[in-house]
């Protein structure tokens, strides 16, 4: 049993040893002129609807792309095999299997290049015209991920087969470019996210339930930024303003306390939960092009107390009601949905956070870009086991025991 694990690790390490080349090659592609003027070729190929601008660039590409960085690949392939031989490791040789699996990408790249019928709809699978049938892949690499590196931003996205190069290099997401709206945008949190945004090169709208215009502190200047004004219940009223956003950021929330009359039950539910969902389907109705599948997103505030108290029993019941009804919908959600399990920050619902909300909000925009679909920042170590079971458990007894509707 211990030989057949050895065995298995040192394949998968051979093999993720060359994704890595691959995806480092690429990464330098974009940063280093000689390799771009090879790589660009790449570039010239595909329309956004991914068909091919001409048969002959298609094949030019392969020679000046695809080809070099698979013999690239090849050669640094046997580093593993030599290592072995030096080091006398047990079974050394079977980190040929990453050579193998190089050089089937290799006779690929150059059928691909001789043109032969056939071969690309076999082999150049991330490359397939076509609409959308899933969303961005969090840990392989899909034809909507790859998308983004050509029509979102050509400097992220870099990963071919696995994302973990793109995972260290934070570039799993590009927030370059973006508009992206926030609600509770005039809160601590709010505040930090909106300023940390805008220097990732983001275009922020503030969702503020106050009149007064959001000004944010960039590089020791006072900066006004687009603030649009609406109220819990008046959801409807952001339909034509979402459908100019890329990400979606519901913030907003209360917290009651220690009460527990009808109306704090009413309030805490509504602004916690049902606006949050409202909001949130409101924006699935905007998702409707490839372009939108594969970079719209919601960005949910569910709070720890999804899996841990609060002291506060209905700001609890209100975040675990929302944060159930978000892992019920991301089963079909037609965008990435992301949740955010913050721990206590200090903030105007929270005056005793133990965080700060500047902190929070780097850490937040790191993990996005990491590709993190639930994004948790605490200081509370059990966070990081129970959420993950809880989330496991709940979305496969959602999957097991509902269905998708038919209309």
């Amino acid at each position: 049993m211990l030989t057949i694990a050895i065995i298995s690790g040192l394949i998968l390490a051979s093999i993720l040893w060359v994704e890595i080349i691959r995806d480092s090659y690429h990464a330098l592609s974009h940063h280093w002129t000689p390799l771009y003027r090879l790589h660009v070729w790449h570039h010239k190929v595909f329309r956004p609807d991914l068909t091919a601008a001409s048969e002959e660039i298609y094949r030019q590409a392969h020679w000046y792309n695809d080809v070099p960085e698979a013999l690239v690949m090849l050669l640094l392939s046997f580093v593993p095999l030599w290592l072995g031989y030096v080091f006398n490791w047990p079974f050394f040789w079977v980190t040929g299997v990453g050579s193998l699996y190089t050089a089937f990408f290799l006779v690929c790249a150059v059928f691909r290049g001789l043109g032969v019928a056939g071969i690309d709809e076999l082999t150049d699978i991330t490359h397939r015209p076509g609409q959308f049938e899933s969303l961005p892949a969090e840990w392989f690499i899909n034809r909507t991920y790859h998308w983004r590196h050509h029509f979102d931003d050509q400097k992220a996205y870099y990963s071919g087969t696995f994302a973990l190069v793109d995972k260290i290099l934070g570039t799993a997401l590009s927030l370059k470019g973006k508009t992206i709206a926030i609600t509770g945008a005039s809160g601590t949190l709010g505040l930090a996210l909106l300023t940390h945004l805008d220097r990732s090169g983001a275009k922020v709208i503030a969702l503020s339930s106050k009149n007064e215009p959001i000004t944010l502190d960039i590089n020791g200047q006072q900066q006004t930024i687009k603030t649009i004004t609406w109220q819990v219940g008046q959801e409807s009223e952001l339909s034509q303003l979402l459908e100019t956003v890329d990400i979606l950021i519901i913030n907003h929330g209360i917290n009651v306390h220690g009460a527990r009359t009808p109306e704090a039950i009413l309030q805490s539910y509504e602004i916690n939960a049902f606006s949050c969902w409202r909001l949130m389907e409101l924006f699935f109705t905007t998702v409707r092009t490839n372009k939108d599948i594969a970079c719209k997103e919601v960005w949910v505030n569910t709070s720890e107390a999804e899996v841990n108290p609060a002291l506060s029993p209905l700001y609890e019941l209100s975040k675990r009601t929302i944060g159930d009804l978000i892992t019920l919908r991301r089963l079909d959600a037609p965008c990435v949905v992301r949740k955010l399990i913050l721990g206590p920050f200090k903030s105007n619902l929270n005056p005793i956070g133990v965080m700060s909300a500047d902190w929070v909000a780097q850490q937040i925009i790191k993990q996005a870009k990491a590709d993190f679909r639930n994004i948790i920042v605490t200081i509370n170590p059990i966070t990081f086991i129970a959420f993950p079971i809880k989330e496991f458990l709940t979305s496969w007894y959602f999957k097991l025991f509902s269905k998708k509707s038919n209309h």
